[in-house]
């Protein structure tokens, strides 16, 4: 009863009111409390507990917790706490931004809330799905279970968790570009809020209201509603909403020109977000405040860039999340495993029946040589001797195999991470172009529909009419380029996803040529002085191969890498001036041809990736395809990349992976310019 007591207690403070230090204390108070308490009920809600602490700052750790009490749950047949950690699973899936799965589990905790009569449970659920669908741009949806909340709740009477409900269906309106409608719901929340004591929605409801004045071009309306929502999310701690509202005055005063002000609010939302600890809340106001100074101080600038991008990186790495994700990968290589050690168990069998066989030999000798029983006592002592030292080795063999594994799945691990953050760079151009055109058509649009408005109200319809059809076009062109980014996002998120083996048909000149333009600005990013001239020469009569294109397209990606930095190397190194002028210009070429018969047994696909580098010395040539092996500086390869690429080529396409080259050492003697290296991908049709 005293830990149910004290789970009760935490359950009741507003989760979002801890400073970290208090939260810090928490977590390891229920930690205590699982190292010392018996698996029952209190158990399992301690372990939700840390899921919910967690879930803002440490994705890994939230959903490690919330799988622990799922598999006790069930094993003690705790239906509530079944809910609660698929509840609270599908809450971190969706701050960790994997919004299909966290669907999934919602979805999941839905059916036994409705299997076993928790209705307040199915109201909560109801919520979780509104936001996951409101945050994947699906308004209409996340509207519907907003609304089927509302209803169940305001049937149970219970108006308290029926604002939180109010408060989601005005934040969806707005979010719908319906305002009256976000406007009238915002205000029912607000009166709600007053009456039934549900303080903790009101920092963000008065955002939403604050942003419908401000939309307006009622400033001060809006400034005095953002006021009124840092008073409630100080007094209750609720950092996540404050930092937004800061941020926000902080845009509105940068647009009146008031820059001390400006930075005020944005220097006390980054502190907010900092508390909070989530990294996107760090991560935008920290671009904020370096926009701010990078006309003024550079080096602050910087500064809060690169606050920026570890906010970033510590958000996008979830171990434990891509361990979920990646299930029938796990299952994969657990049967990989038991197969190796069956074969490890067949092999040692043989050398034991062989070691048999031959002490069966060796003591039938002695049997016949050594007739006293004193002779056989001393036979006897030595074979047990030998059969201990045998067993230690075999001890000592089967560890460092167990190591060996477990050294190279983290490598391999490694090598795929570090060619998801090849990409990064190059994602973040790719978004920023289609992003431009979103924001200056959207500009021109606000334009043109107040000179629609001054014309109608002049009476000119036909000038109404034409403008009408201008902000149509421009609304097409927003819809074209935000489905670019859409795509954009989608292929990292392919990338990032580990292979599940399945082959698909897959359009492989496109998959080319995105890799080709990713991989040159991400090294763009790294080195904004690297210029270099990318040439692709497409087939477009291959059409869709069967490929599975998450592998060939980290062969691709890692190719082109090397393609990249084999000319980055050379242009830094000297070579000769023509007229004063560099005369070497960086090059890599894509090409793809169908080889042999197009249809049949016979057709294959060569994909070509060359580039005008400093070649491949004949004497590492053969070494190039072993693992470890590479001639970066240390730190800057693993060695793994082209091991791993002829692996997927070789074994999981049945394809081949071959290199030409011609290195400038063995140029220079043959008297020809040097011509780099030309990798070869054949893959059947």
């Amino acid at each position: 009863m005293k830990k149910l007591a004290v789970l009760f207690l935490l359950w009741s403070f507003p989760h979002q009111g801890f400073t970290q230090d208090f939260q810090q204390v928490i977590i390891d108070s229920l930690k205590k409390e699982l190292s010392i308490s018996k698996i029952d009920t209190s158990n399992v809600l301690s372990m939700v507990e840390l899921v919910d602490q967690y879930k803002y700052s440490n994705a890994d750790s939230a959903l490690f917790y919330a799988q622990r009490a799922l598999i006790l749950s069930r094993k003690i047949n705790f239906h509530q706490g079944e809910f609660r950690s698929l509840f609270m699973m599908g809450f971190a899936l969706s701050l960790a931004s994997n919004h299909s799965r966290a669907l999934e589990v919602e979805l999941k905790a839905l059916r036994i809330a409705e299997k076993y009569n928790y209705t307040i449970g199915k109201g909560e659920v109801y919520n979780r799905l509104g936001v996951i669908y409101r945050e994947t741009k699906d308004f209409p949806r996340a509207l519907f279970y907003f609304k089927q909340s509302k209803q169940l709740f305001d049937s149970l009477h219970n108006y308290y968790m029926a604002v939180t409900s109010e408060a989601h269906i005005g934040r969806t309106y707005y979010g719908m570009n319906q305002p009256d409608s976000a406007f009238y719901y915002c205000l029912m929340a607000e009166k709600n809020i007053e009456r039934y004591g549900s303080e903790n929605m009101s920092c963000p409801n008065f955002i939403i209201l604050a942003r419908l004045q401000s939309d307006k071009g009622n400033v001060q309306a809006a400034l005095n509603y953002y006021q009124q929502s840092l008073l409630a999310g100080y007094s209750s701690g609720q950092y996540i909403f404050t930092n937004k509202a800061n941020l926000e005055i902080a845009e509105i005063y940068q647009k009146a020109g008031q820059g001390d002000s400006c930075i005020h609010y944005a220097q006390r939302a980054l502190a907010d977000a900092q508390k909070s600890s989530v990294g996107r809340s760090i991560a935008d106001v920290s671009l904020f405040l370096s926009s701010l100074y990078e006309k003024s101080n550079l080096g602050l600038a910087l500064q809060y860039q690169k606050m920026a991008l570890e906010a970033i990186r510590k958000m996008n790495n979830f171990g434990n999340l891509n361990a979920i994700q990646n299930l029938s990968a796990f299952d994969e290589e657990e049967r990989q495993y038991e197969q190796a050690t069956t074969r490890v168990a067949y092999n040692n069998r043989i050398k034991q029946y062989s070691l048999l066989a031959g002490l069966a030999v060796f003591l039938l000798i002695t049997f016949f040589l050594y007739r006293n029983n004193r002779q056989k006592q001393h036979a006897n002592a030595l074979l047990h001797r030998q059969k201990e030292e045998i067993h230690t080795q075999k001890l000592i063999a089967e560890n460092a195999l167990l190591n060996l594994k477990a050294t190279q799945t983290q490598l391999i691990q490694s090598e795929k991470m570090a060619s998801l953050g090849e990409l990064t760079a190059g994602i973040a151009h790719e978004i920023q172009n289609p992003l431009n055109f979103v924001n200056n058509f959207s500009e021109v649009n606000k334009e043109l529909l107040v000179e629609m408005k001054d014309e109608m109200d002049k009476g000119n319809i036909t000038d109404a009419k034409e403008i009408a059809n201008d902000v149509i076009t421009n609304e097409e062109k927003i819809n074209h380029h935000g489905k670019r980014a859409d795509a954009i996002v989608k292929g990292m998120l392919q990338h990032s996803r580990s292979s599940s083996g399945v082959k698909e048909p897959t359009d492989i000149n496109a998959l080319c040529d995105e890799y080709l333009r990713l991989s040159y600005h991400g090294l763009r990013a790294k080195d904004k002085s690297f210029n270099a001239t990318m040439k692709t020469d497409f087939d477009e009569s291959i059409g869709n191969i069967n490929i599975i294109p998450q592998d060939i397209g980290r062969v691709v990606l890692n190719l082109l890498t090397n393609a990249f930095y084999a000319v980055s190397e050379r242009r830094k190194s000297p070579h000769p001036l023509k007229g004063g002028i560099d005369e070497y210009e960086p090059l890599v070429t894509v090409t793809t041809r169908r080889l042999g018969s197009p249809s049949g047994d016979g057709g294959k696909i060569e994909i070509k990736i060359s580039d005008n580098g400093g070649g491949i010395p004949q004497k590492i040539l053969d070494k190039i395809f072993q693992p470890f092996f590479t001639t970066k500086p240390t730190g800057q390869g693993t060695g793994l990349g082209l091991s791993l690429s002829y692996d997927i080529i070789t074994k999981g396409h049945g394809g081949e992976l071959k290199v030409e080259t011609l290195s400038a050492e063995a140029a220079a003697q043959a008297g020809k310019e040097g011509e780099g290296s030309e990798f070869i991908i054949i893959l059947p049709a």
